[in-house]
């Protein structure tokens, strides 16, 4: 084995089943997908796919890939958000959480995002999703990947848990906290986690997960639920970290790790992890290399309460609404000097200047200073989108829209704070030179609402010409702006004109 720290623990602990369980059915690491249900079943993925799957035992929505030149990220289902690479075991930890719909759910150690995309598939659209990464060069990874996946309602938060905390005392109905950990269960996939892997590296990462799990507790409320899981064997970060956080807190239960899912996976805990102190380990949820997986580790607590009832679908609770209206308020403050519009910025200064706004608009107004980048009124623009939505996305046109910056955002229901927010709900577009340009989120996450389409497929070479940046032939959408798809999956927009789609794919997302 990679350290003989690890070793020697683990036999001690596992006597003669450690080369049992440790004995991992290939030497490399399993390769694997996970459908979102924002765009597909994985039925409909399954049909569809044009590489060999096999279900995965620990998600249902998952699959395990075999194919050794498997290439996820040029894919064009993987640009379609239809899919997010993960290895298999990795997606079993989300659905243990059963988010319904309307709930406001927090992960909280977010990045790069698979988790947060299942969880955006179990609300359907509805509620408010918060995807937290402390380190900023992971968080804007995040932002990426859920404005990919085509996720509406998220918050991206570069952030503290303690933080949070504080700003959001028991406001979440759920709360996943995948925790930064020794990754002893990576050893296979990632060969640095073996090099960085001592004694001394558990113990850090068991006293960080602790005070992770005391700001969640802080953030859940009552009646919510917490999932608590990592990617190590390690009993100071597992079984005993959860020992030790009932110990704590009292208002917490521990309750069946499988409790919200149909369908069972991986073993028991091990009662001689838990440090001493008491834990029902039939309770918890491991995942062994011999069982398919990289090595997981899952617990469920749920806090003393009574649950808050969720809003009916296409409803606002009325402290929702306030929250709304209080971001549109501080976009009606974004104008240029005595009213007037400023001068036009360039395009790359607006959408620095938008994504700044929205900050603003979210955590409260941090500065005084009123900005500088609107080429036009905030009614204009209000007015701009709305025309434009009429005409190309008449769903979306009666949707509360809020300007910031000069960008028009649908924003999320979520309280003014002081976070540091990356993105809040989606920007749609802005006012540029004269004429509303949307923006690709709004292709990815409302495209299926889109009424000018470009079809493609899969087999058609005009799907790699688009995502490669070229210009292809229109066929099937009418001038003016258009959804591309593939298979009737959103890959983003496009403009036809003389029979061409004037290619909008981002050159940061262009294929090479």
């Amino acid at each position: 084995m990679p350290t003989e720290y690890f070793e020697q623990r683990e036999r001690a602990l596992l006597g003669e089943r450690f080369d049992v369980l440790y004995a991992a059915p290939q030497e490399t690491a399993e390769r694997g997908v996970t459908v979102s249900a924002l765009r597909a079943s994985p039925e409909q993925f399954a049909q569809k796919a044009d590489f060999p799957l096999e279900a995965s035992p620990f998600c249902k929505a998952a699959f395990v890939v075999h194919q050794p030149d498997f290439k996820p990220g040029r894919h064009p289902y993987h640009h379609a958000g239809v899919f997010y690479s993960q290895e298999p075991s990795a997606s079993s930890a989300a659905p243990l959480l059963g988010v319904q719909p309307g709930m406001r759910v927090l992960d909280m150690c977010a990045a790069p995002g698979g988790k947060s995309s299942q969880l955006a598939a179990a609300l359907q659209g509805r509620g408010v999703l918060v995807s937290n990464e402390y380190v900023a060069a992971r968080a804007d990874i995040l932002k990426s990947n859920l404005e990919r996946m085509g996720v509406p309602n998220a918050v991206v938060l570069n952030e503290t848990p303690a933080r949070i905390a504080d700003a959001l005392p028991e406001f979440f109905d759920r709360v996943l906290v995948d925790a930064p950990c020794s990754g002893e269960g990576m050893f296979r996939k990632e060969p640095v986690a073996r090099t960085q892997h001592c004694e001394a590296l558990v113990k850090q990462c068991a006293e960080l997960g602790a005070e992770i799990l005391d700001c969640a507790a802080a953030v859940l409320a009552p009646g919510g639920q917490l999932v608590y899981s990592t990617c190590t064997f390690a009993p100071e970060e597992d079984e005993g970290q959860v020992a030790a956080f009932l110990q704590r807190h009292p208002e917490f239960e521990l309750v069946d790790a499988l409790g919200n899912v149909d369908y069972t996976f991986g073993s028991e805990g091990e009662a001689n992890r838990t440090g001493g102190l008491p834990l029902d380990v039939s309770k918890v949820r491991r995942i062994w290399p011999c069982q398919g997986g990289e090595g997981h580790f899952m617990a469920r607590l749920v806090k003393n309460g009574t649950p808050r009832a969720l809003p009916a679908e296409g409803e606002y609770t009325p402290e929702e609404q306030l929250w709304l209206a209080a971001a549109e308020a501080a976009g009606k403050k974004a104008k240029g000097k005595g009213g007037k519009p400023a001068k036009a910025a360039d395009a790359r200064s607006a959408r620095r200047e938008n994504a700044r706004a929205c900050r603003e608009a979210v955590r409260g107004a941090g500065r005084s200073r009123e900005t500088a980048a609107e080429a036009v009124s905030p009614a204009q623009s209000l007015a701009a989108w709305q025309e434009f939505a009429k005409e190309y996305f008449p769903a979306l046109a009666d949707r509360p829209a809020v300007v910031h910056g000069g960008g028009v955002l649908l924003p999320v229901p979520f309280p003014q704070t002081n976070l540091h927010v990356l993105r809040a709900g989606v920007f749609v577009g802005s006012v540029q030179k004269g004429r509303f340009v949307p923006e690709h989120h709004l292709f990815t996450a409302f495209g299926a609402l889109c009424v000018n389409r470009e079809e493609l497929t899969l087999s058609d070479p005009r799907t790699v010409e688009y995502l490669s940046g070229r210009e292809v032939e229109a066929r099937t959408a009418a001038d003016g702006w258009c959804c591309v798809t593939v298979d009737g999956w959103t890959l983003g927009g496009g403009k036809v004109s003389s029979g061409r789609v004037k290619n909008h794919y981002p050159k940061a997302l262009r294929l090479l």
